[in-house]
């Protein structure tokens, strides 16, 4: 399919600078089958759901993975998006043609590392030197890696390091929030529980070619980023029962989403994964294993809303956006979100 049919026109200001406060006052558009559309709020979850319903969360965690160093005279900015072994990241780097394979790259706070060769998505790897564990030199040297339409606007603030960070975050190694589950509290999880509506976690650490923008015409060309995900085996058994038992599995953002598809068969059946996916979900694709999406409003052309758009129908998702935007809903990572249930 082309590219640009995937294309809508976004006000800067519909772009979110900072979350709702409390989290769970954000607004959600809810999409039901073909037509009906509802203005509710992220609160009124629990009355938009049945009982028996599972709710399905990305636990991965946000580590700080932006770092700003020296490469001699030259500064050198990194994006950690993929770790490829204990101590080596796979980055993406600003002022990139001044670093070659060997070099190494001072990031302050005693935080060093050696520029490997480039790969294929144009990225670097970098292997940190010393002895502490990587993560321990992120939190003294790194800061949370924002994306860049929130970047470009405002500074990364400590304030950040709170509200990027989902309230299932455990797993260290996204470089990129899972956005949907930035909307849930204790108090909304509490009434979720009370209304009959069970919840699951899976992990997908989401990379930074989350927001890599799609340069090809056709879809058919485009390379999907790889992100790594894991789904145990009692996991997997307790998503199949909710299915046998006549509940739906709502996804909560994109990435539980993809997950969930790359681990589930053509009968139905949700498997235990643990490895990378590119899966890349374009309209003609069909869902073997979710039954409804609460995600975020994605970019124009991105991977995420030609997602929706699978989900849903493009023309239904254009007018939705539009009604998004008309009506003054708030867009991306720190924006309000939607409920789709096809």
């Amino acid at each position: 399919m082309r590219v640009d049919l995937f294309d809508f026109d976004l006000p800067p200001e519909r772009i979110a600078l900072r979350p709702a406060a409390p989290r769970d006052a954000a607004r959600m558009l809810v999409l039901h089958g073909a037509e009906e559309l509802e203005d509710r709020g992220v609160a009124d979850l629990p009355d938009m759901l049945r009982a028996g319903d599972c709710l399905i969360f990305n636990d991965t965690r946000v580590i700080p993975a932006q770092l700003e160093g020296m490469r001699g005279e030259a500064r050198i900015g990194a994006t950690l998006h993929k770790r490829m072994g204990l101590r080596q990241w796979q980055a993406f780097l600003r002022n990139a043609k001044r670093v070659r394979d060997g070099d190494r790259i001072d990031f302050g706070a005693g935080v060093t590392a050696i520029a490997g060769p480039r790969d294929e998505d144009g990225g670097v790897s970098l292997s940190f030197e010393g002895d502490e564990p990587v993560e321990v030199l992120l939190e003294r040297a790194g800061r949370m890696p924002l994306p860049p339409y929130i970047a470009s606007k405002r500074p990364t603030d400590e304030r950040d390091r709170e509200d990027y960070q989902t309230l299932f975050a455990r797993e260290d190694g996204a470089v990129a929030a899972p956005t949907a589950a930035l909307h849930f509290t204790p108090g909304l999880m509490d009434r979720l529980a009370a209304a009959g509506i069970v919840t699951e976690t899976l992990t997908l650490h989401v990379g930074a070619g989350t927001f890599l923008p799609v340069k090809a015409d056709d879809t058919d060309d485009h390379r999907m980023h790889a992100e790594w995900g894991r789904i145990d085996a009692e996991t997997a058994d307790r998503l199949n029962a909710v299915r046998a038992r006549g509940g739906r599995l709502i996804s909560v953002g994109t990435t539980s989403l993809r997950l969930l598809e790359s681990a589930t068969g053509e009968d139905g059946v949700i498997t235990p994964f643990a490895g990378e996916t590119r899966i890349f979900i374009t309209p003609g694709y069909r869902f073997r294993a979710i039954d409804g999406l609460m995600t975020n409003f994605h970019l124009p052309k991105s991977t995420l809303f030609m997602l929706v758009s699978a989900l849903m129908g493009r023309e239904r998702m254009q007018a939705a956006y539009a009604h998004a935007i008309a009506n003054s809903y708030r867009f991306y990572s720190y924006g309000d979100a939607s409920l789709l249930l096809p």
